[in-house]
């Protein structure tokens, strides 16, 4: 199964609501699209969204990566030698995970595809269907009230919640109007993106646990090279804490697992440079006993169908948040991951089971 062609495409869908965060607001999904051709007719599917704040790369940085870097590399290569070609990407380039990623999810679907497998068949297949969370922006607490309830309506019974964008007073004013929205049952998880410092992240974890906020966790609440300030609020809060930017790589994933630094990991494809890294680091999470989470940036459905292949396929990810094509105005695949609601459901096809991209 050699590998003939790479090509790239650049594309960009409005969101139906601008999505905040304390490190960005995004109103258009943009993205570059990859997709390798093998000799045996096989077509797989790649897609690397320019996330600047989080992974420091833009769009034309992922297309000069694939085109000038890449693409000479790979081109001839056998993927039946995966082995060699997936130590190859990590190698030849420093950082540009989501460049990486993309081109590692397409060679995942071209060689799940020959094998005449779903990808998460191929990688382990330990469960065929998911339930996404779904996010709620960081807006005023009346907005995020609002907003929460809309999507309870909408049937989602996890909403991961923005905070960290304004002074942790606000915050809590944010949480506890949700909580008092969607009542008890509901669960909330909050993801802070570094907004929060490790005393103010323990003052307001601790006030929400005295108030009977009832969080489910909280997400990255300090700046992400901060591994002592992470392990200060996972040691003095009772709420368990989940790191995200901490970790890209397996080796910031064991300088977290050996300090027990957090009680969770959040593994995203475009932060772990694709699939290849991601297993290694859900294998170490999962042999010091520490449960995954698979998250995404806001991607194209492409991009969420194999992010979710891989956290279906896996016993140790336990939670799942893949909204981010539900908050998107147009839907560009054809083929790949289907939603009903909260509930993620995949085809029976082969590799990645998408058929096409319209650009």
């Amino acid at each position: 199964m050699i590998i003939t062609s790479i090509e790239t495409y650049k594309v960009a869908v409005p969101l139906t609501k601008p999505f905040k965060t304390a490190l960005r607001t995004v109103e258009t999904a943009e993205a570059v699209i990859v997709k390798i051709t093998c000799d045996n007719g096989i077509t797989g599917w790649g897609e690397a969204p320019p996330t600047h704040v989080i992974t420091g790369d833009s769009l034309n940085s992922v297309e000069y990566a694939v085109q000038q870097i890449f693409k000479p590399y790979l081109l001839q290569k056998n993927l039946l030698n995966y082995e060699v070609v997936f130590q190859g990407i990590q190698t030849i380039l420093v950082g540009n995970s989501s460049a990486k990623a993309a081109i590692d999810m397409a060679l995942y679907d071209c060689i799940a595809q020959n094998c005449k497998l779903p990808l998460y068949h191929f990688l382990g297949g330990y469960r065929n269907e998911l339930e996404t969370d779904f996010t709620v922006s960081v807006n005023s607490p009346e907005e995020m009230g609002e907003d929460a309830v809309q999507y309870v309506k909408k049937g989602f019974t996890v909403l991961k919640v923005k905070v960290g964008k304004d002074e942790a007073s606000l915050d809590f004013d944010r949480i506890k109007k949700i909580r008092e929205q969607v009542g008890k049952d509901i669960k909330i998880r909050l993801d802070a993106n570094q907004g929060w410092n490790p005393k103010e992240s323990i003052r307001i974890i601790r006030k929400m646990e005295d108030a009977g906020l009832n969080i489910e966790l909280v997400e990255q609440p300090v700046l992400a090279a901060d591994i002592e300030g992470l392990k200060q609020v996972t040691d003095h809060v009772d709420t368990p804490i989940m790191a995200d930017e901490s970790i890209f790589t397996p080796k910031q994933a064991m300088q977290v697992l050996k300090t027990r630094s957090a009680d969770l990991i959040n593994i995203k494809l475009m932060k772990a440079g694709g699939i290849y890294q991601a297993q290694t680091i859900n294998s170490l999470a999962e042999t010091c006993g520490v449960e995954c989470m698979v998250g995404s940036m806001i991607e194209t459905r492409l991009g969420i169908t194999a992010a979710a292949h891989f956290a279906a396929s896996k016993k140790n990810i336990t939670r799942f948040d893949f909204d981010a094509p539900l908050m998107l105005a147009n839907d560009i695949v054809t083929g790949g991951i289907s939603y009903e609601g909260k509930r993620i459901t995949f085809p029976d096809a082969h590799g990645l089971g998408i058929s096409g991209i319209k650009n």
